[in-house]
This record gives C-alpha cells, structure tokens and sequence, in this order.
C-alpha cells in the first residue's frame, strides 16, 4: 500500500450519473468505491424504522453514530421516501461531522487489495477529500436527471410521474446546494461535465483518460 493512495473525488447532483460512473472507474482501475450517498441513506432508515423525525439532530447523529456498514447493502436504501429523508438527515452539521472521519479513513485505508478508492457524493473533492488525485463533477440538467430517475424507477417495477420525479428532484437541489454545512458545489478544481448530451461510455473514457493522466504523473513523482 503506498503511503498515499490514489484517490478519485466525484461530486454531482442526484440523478447526474455519478454513481455509475465511479463504480465503472473503480472496476477498471482496481480502486474500492464508497458511495458515500448511502451512508446518508442508512442514517435516514435508522432514523425512519425507529419512527423518528430525519429533521431532528439528535435522532439524526444518534443514528449516525451507531451505523451498521452492513447496513449499506438494504436494498431499502432506494426507496423515495429514504431518499428524502437522506436528503433531510445529510443537511444537518452533526451527521456530516460523525460521517466525515469515517469517509476519510475509506480514502486513506481503501480495503486491501486495492492501492487507492473512489468516492461519490456531494462534497467529496470540496471537503472530504480537498487532495484527491482526481476531481470530477458530473452534472446534467434538471429535466435529462427527471427522466433518467423515471426510467430507473419504472425499469425497477415503480409507478413513476415525471412531473413529481421532476419536482423532487429540484427541492433536493435546493436543499442540497443552500444547506450550510458543506453544500453542493464543485471543487475550483474540479474538472466539470456535463452529461445531458452525453451517454454513459462517452462519460466513462473521457473520466478514464484523465485518470490515466493523473496516475502516470503520480508515478513520475514518485
């Protein structure tokens, strides 16, 4: 294990591809991946199936505190109603400030074989991880992210209204980028893209060569 491990940051609002993206990365590269989304979404199931409030901070932090990893892997996660709620939890400075440690030691200690790890979320190259070797924001418009989620949700067996996936998906925006503690934003060095014109393969090798880029430098510093 060097004693920096490689680490790629993407950033991007819900629905913007960002998870699909870094779970190919980490694929193709040998990197551990950390959708850090679910921790936030395993905060809000906590907090839900004990009838709590996801907008109360101490229920919130208290159920942050006592995280299952195991946890990650309920396929509840995806439910709207956490989704919201996650929205809701993650917007509250105590969970993010009990999350943070556990995201920075994924990046820094990313499980063995892999020499480095990709982390998705919303501040990861901003404040998880401000030195990462790679910093990606992927982003799309509202309405392209409305009727991928719809698909995602009707392929899955959902009933799915454009209109209201559309709408919540602008309330999560809002909430996402005005909340105080570590807002949606891109890193100033954070390499934009915009996928609502793009497909996912086009998205994935423009990422890839710039992870190339920024390995083969590493080495030569090495």
């Amino acid at each position: 294990m060097p004693v920096h491990p490689f680490v790629v940051a993407i950033d991007g609002p819900a629905a913007s591809g960002k998870g699909t993206l870094a779970r190919r990365l980490a694929g193709r590269f040998g990197l551990s991946h950390l959708d850090t989304g679910a921790l936030y979404r395993a905060v809000a199931l906590l907090v839900l199936d004990q009838a709590g409030n996801p907008a109360d901070p101490a229920a919130a932090a208290a159920a942050a505190r006592h995280l299952d990893p195991q946890l990650l892997s309920d396929p509840r996660l995806r439910g709207e109603a956490v989704s919201a709620a996650a929205s809701t939890v993650a917007a509250i400075p105590a969970v993010r400030c009990v999350l943070l440690d556990l995201q920075r030691n994924f990046a820094t200690h990313p499980p063995s074989p892999a020499q480095g790890a990709v982390l998705d979320g919303r501040d990861i190259g901003s404040v998880v991880c401000p030195e990462a070797d790679v910093k990606l924001f992927i982003t799309a418009n509202v309405a392209e992210r409305a009727r991928r989620r719809v698909g995602e949700l009707r392929q899955g067996g959902a009933v799915a209204i454009f209109e209201d996936v559309l709408q919540d998906l602008t309330n999560r925006d809002a909430r996402d980028t005005d909340r105080r503690a570590s807002p949606l934003i891109a890193a100033p060095d954070a390499i934009v893209i915009d996928t609502t014109t793009l497909d996912p393969d086009a998205v994935f090798e423009r990422a890839s060569d710039l992870i190339v880029r920024a390995l083969k430098e590493k080495e030569w510093q090495q």
